[in-house]
């Protein structure tokens, strides 16, 4: 349990951390300042400030923020802030609401590329140290004692290439091929009791091998009474892995969306969300089964993590860096930006309801956990 918690605790540390320091980073290249930096949210519990900004600590570690130079600030002061400025020989330029409408985007983006280049990072490296991933071929894995299988002389390694029903007429349809197992399970599925012929490559040799599916067969054995897969580990260099990653991370965050998309339907319509919702409690009991698998399986667990929040926070919704940028897109629609009095209203208002949502999810989760779910 302690494992646990101090393994959950880093890597939403980390990540946190990532994310704002990728706002960090822009703000200061581009020339805004930053007020502070801080872990968590508040209220605050301690902070130190170091060149101009402050480094703080909050109450509720669910989250990070950095807060930058006029981001709120209400438009009419604009005007005689400017002037105050100028009068004193300053510039008004580190101020977020001074820079230009590109400017303020790619600090709002950062965050979002920052945990997205992390997802890739980690699963470049896991890349190059080898994966199983679908391979176009299913290979037997293992061979049940007494079964047809064995009986019929097939061992573990063999690759099933097609499958065919034995000949009684001038049939002459071609074999099915195997390309996934379940073109064979479905194959034998229909044929269970008849005669098939497999081809089969062992030692990069074709051979056939003839057998009767069971229609009864023990528990766990399957009528032929092996284990089949089409999973072949693959090691990828390190100029094929970051590629291969990108294209990984880009097909998990468009199921990540789709996923978001079911989730927000159900609750509008007042359906229950599923299992597959979790908040920080799940969140917490998914990194305690990925550390018993290993330091490879709690990377993985990062990297997808990761991903989610990149996801989760390029979305539209207020409060979040996506409903930050939407405003941006307003302010270009409209030709003029809104007053900034309702942007962080709106925001405020945002926040409120993502901290309900978070209560909820981990009320439903402390309900999965008390059902031994």
């Amino acid at each position: 349990m302690l494992l646990t918690a101090l393994v959950f605790f880093l890597i939403l540390t980390i990540l946190i951390f990532v994310h704002e320091l990728g706002h960090f980073t822009v703000a200061r290249a581009i020339g805004v300042a930053v007020e502070e930096f801080g872990f968590g949210l508040p209220p605050r519990i301690w902070g130190k400030k170091i060149g101009g900004t402050v480094y703080s600590v909050n109450a509720l570690p669910i989250g990070g923020f950095v807060k930058l130079a006029g981001e709120d600030e209400d438009e009419e002061l604009h005007g005689q802030k400017r002037l105050n400025l100028a009068k004193q020989g300053l510039t008004f330029k580190k101020y977020f609401w001074a820079r230009s409408k590109k400017e303020r985007s790619a600090i709002l983006i950062a965050g979002v590329a920052m945990n997205f280049l992390v997802a890739v990072g980690i699963t470049s490296y896991l890349l190059t140290q080898g994966v199983h991933e679908p391979s176009g071929r299913v290979h037997i894995e293992r061979v049940i004692v007494g079964s047809p299988a064995e009986q019929a002389g097939l061992k573990a390694k063999d690759v099933i290439t097609a499958v065919d029903i034995t000949k009684i007429t001038l049939d002459v349809r071609p074999a099915q091929p195997i390309r996934v197992p379940q073109d064979l399970i479905g194959f034998v599925k229909v044929h269970a009791g008849e005669r098939i012929v497999l081809t089969v490559v062992r030692d990069e040799k074709p051979l056939m091998v003839a057998l009767v599916p069971r229609k009864d067969y023990p528990r766990g054995e399957g009528p032929m009474g092996v284990a089949i897969s089409d999973l072949e580990r693959k090691t990828y260099s390190f100029s094929e892995a970051p590629v291969a990653a990108v294209r990984i991370n880009l097909v998990r965050g468009k199921e990540m969306l789709v996923s978001i998309g079911r989730m927000l339907w159900r609750l509008i319509t007042l359906q229950p969300v599923g299992s597959e919702v979790a908040g920080p409690i799940g969140i917490a009991r998914v990194t305690g089964e990925a550390v018993k698998f290993g330091w490879k399986a709690v990377l993985e667990f990062m990297s997808i993590l990761s991903l989610n929040l990149a996801v989760l926070n390029i979305l539209p919704i207020p409060a979040l860096d996506g409903g930050r940028l939407a405003f941006v897109f307003l302010e270009k629609l409209l030709g003029r930006r809104l007053k900034p009095a309702f942007e962080k209203s709106t925001h405020q208002i945002g926040m409120i309801v993502l901290l309900l949502l978070i209560l909820l999810i981990s009320l439903n989760d402390i309900m999965r956990l008390a059902r031994g779910g």
